[in-house]
């Protein structure tokens, strides 16, 4: 049996960054194609990333938070 499968994910593990944090904090690839559309694509999603991360923000704000007080 896989060791993952069986662990119970905690609060640390829920939290961490994965693929999101590797995909804004990468290094640069050398041997990696460079043209103007794989830029620009990249930096679309990086924008649709962050807006998409500002609308959950607001969300847990509008429901959660915004009511207790």
């Amino acid at each position: 049996m896989d060791d993952k499968k069986d662990k119970k994910l905690g609060v640390k593990e829920f939290f961490t960054l994965g693929e999101v944090g590797r995909y804004f904090f990468r290094k640069k690839d050398p041997n990696r194609p460079v043209n103007i559309n794989i830029r620009m694509m990249h930096g679309v999603n990086k924008i649709s990333i962050v807006v998409f991360l500002l609308g959950v923000l607001y969300l847990i704000w509008k429901l959660v938070l915004k009511p207790l007080f």
